[in-house]
């Protein structure tokens, strides 16, 4: 694995969104995975989510982060929010949990948060935290529904701020390159092939942009997370995971 050496000393709480389409079987073009793996309104079995290598599972077993605060139901689209401080750092996970039916909404959201639209405000010890477009990471997680439909959003960067963005999801570079485009968002990490979605290689990419690694390498550690876990090999694992628009 790559090395987690943290500098703690941060002035201004650094934080990232997560916005996470839960795998659905009835609702998505997906190849079907099991009944619990795949029911979209199940957040505590879903693969995204609650199952090992989940969002939510996989940084609640991590060493490096803290579950600070969980909500249920904050909207009628999203089933649960998480709240998770970096154990060693100034910074906040915010993670959503989007029911599998409201795909398109969950990939719309994501890319108006990508231009630095929707902020967001949430309170943690008496610290108003900023997420959405107030994020300086955002990231989707899941199928890549672009695959099936097409959106009408208007997409322009709202501010100077240029956020990064993370997007695991299959052949996500050339689906979702021409929305991303148009917010000016910096594409991080993102796939030329189909993929599983799952946290780890988040986390790992995480870990590096917490540190202020370039970009070429987070894309490294990406492509290391997705090799050790899947025995993918790492030259498959480099090809897959890419960053840049070019």
């Amino acid at each position: 694995m790559l090395p987690t050496v943290f500098n703690a000393q941060e002035n201004t709480p650094k934080t990232i969104h997560i916005y996470v389409a839960l795998c659905d079987n009835v609702n998505q073009g997906i190849v079907p995975v099991s009944k619990a793996l795949g029911d979209g309104q199940n957040p505590k079995s879903n693969l995204y989510w609650g199952a090992l290598y989940g969002v939510k599972t996989h940084f609640k077993r991590s060493e490096d982060w803290t579950l600070v605060k969980t909500i249920e139901n904050p909207s009628t689209q999203i089933l649960e929010r998480i709240l998770f401080k970096h154990n060693q750092t100034d910074t906040y996970l915010l993670a959503d949990a989007y029911d599998g039916k409201y795909i398109k909404r969950t990939t719309t959201n994501f890319l108006k948060a990508a231009s630095g639209d929707i902020i967001e405000m949430v309170s943690h010890n008496s610290k108003s935290l900023w997420f959405g477009g107030g994020s300086g990471l955002v990231a989707y997680i899941g199928h890549d529904g672009l695959m099936e439909f097409s959106l009408d959003v208007s997409l322009k960067s709202c501010n100077a701020e240029k956020r990064d963005a993370i997007i695991l999801a299959c052949i996500s570079k050339d689906y979702f390159k021409p929305y991303l485009e148009q917010t000016e968002a910096n594409p991080l990490v993102w796939s030329t092939g189909l993929m599983s979605p799952e946290a780890y290689t988040l986390k790992w990419a995480i870990d590096g942009w917490i540190l202020n690694e370039s970009d070429a390498q987070i894309r490294e550690r990406a492509a290391q997370a997705y090799h050790y876990y899947q025995k993918c090999g790492i030259r498959g694992a480099r090809n897959l995971l890419v960053t840049g628009y070019n």
